[in-house]
């Protein structure tokens, strides 16, 4: 096992790639970049089923695949309206869990649950997005993330395999659960003993935060000093094109670094909240198409790293 300290050391140092003159120039021709970029939501509450029809017409606008994780309790809660509206081959449906309760510790959310409420995150939540859209579901992402994944986790890791979870999207925070997410790539879980189990972060701010959705107000949540200092603003988002400017900041850098996937942390109720007519995802989707990115989902992403 490799130990917090290790991991923490390598996301700053050897997990970053380093940027050629030709990659840059490549990328600003509009050339095609051999990163991928996926679009994916946090699909979490009642209000984001008005969000989600806004966002799929954008998507459907840019033919733009995207994988959505979805609360199970949120699915069950309007399983017809969800089945008509993503059950399309553009979309992955993932779980994200049964009610967004914690499977770790986590210092902003809580404390982890019981044993047998994780076994019940796992495998309900799996089985809501099963039943609704009648295919498998290969992923989860846990509620909030967690600033080491699930190293050293391996009742989580037992649960995840049992239940036939492929891949996870749990690593979702900086160093010391700091903001924003290091463009961090995907790795199997050989080190814990699970080398069929994947983890494929995600990247960037927790958008929410960054408008302060979350009503938390000022907080320490940047890591100082910064390995990405342009992509913090000086103050809270206040229009699409202010957060359209702090994504551009990673689409950018995965190319110019030659990362292997770049994923914004996006949630449906909060995108709508501060952008009803989408106008972010309008720009972030035109730039990651004209800087040469390949889009995807987390299952298309999942099937090449592991070659399953």
């Amino acid at each position: 096992m490799i130990s917090r300290r290790q991991f923490i050391q390598t996301s700053l140092t050897t997990g970053m790639g380093v940027a050629t003159l030709a990659n840059v120039s490549n990328a600003l021709n509009g050339s095609e970049s051999k990163t991928r970029y996926i679009a994916a939501y946090d699909t979490e509450s009642p209000n984001c089923l008005e969000a989600c029809r806004k966002i799929v017409e954008v998507h459907k606008r840019h033919n733009m695949p995207a994988t959505f994780f979805i609360v199970g309790k949120t699915l069950e809660a309007n399983p017809r309206e969800y089945k008509d509206l993503l059950d399309d081959p553009l979309f992955e449906i993932a779980s994200h869990t049964y009610s967004h309760r914690m499977l770790r510790d986590n210092p902003f959310c809580g404390g982890a649950i019981s044993p047998q409420e994780k076994r019940d995150e796992i495998f309900k939540g799996k089985q809501s997005v099963e039943t609704v859209f009648e295919r498998p579901c290969l992923g989860l992402r846990p509620g909030c993330g967690f600033d080491n994944a699930f190293q050293e986790a391996p009742d989580v890791l037992a649960l995840l395999r049992e239940a036939g979870i492929h891949y996870v999207s749990s690593l979702l925070w900086g160093p010391d659960y700091s903001i924003p997410a290091l463009l961090t790539e995907p790795f199997a879980y050989s080190a814990d003993g699970f080398p069929d189990i994947w983890e494929i972060p995600g990247h960037g701010w927790h958008e929410n935060l960054l408008k302060n959705h979350n009503r938390w107000g000022p907080k320490r949540v940047t890591l100082w000093p910064s390995p990405i200092p342009e992509a913090i603003p000086k103050d809270f988002v206040k229009t699409p094109a202010d957060e359209f400017a702090v994504n551009r900041v990673f689409l950018e850098k995965a190319v110019e670094e030659a990362k292997t996937f770049v994923s914004l942390i996006w949630h449906p109720w909060s995108l709508h909240a501060f952008d009803k007519d989408m106008n972010m995802l309008d720009l972030t989707f035109t730039h990651a198409r004209k800087i040469g990115l390949k889009p995807c989902t987390y299952a298309d992403l999942f099937h090449t790293v592991s070659k399953v």
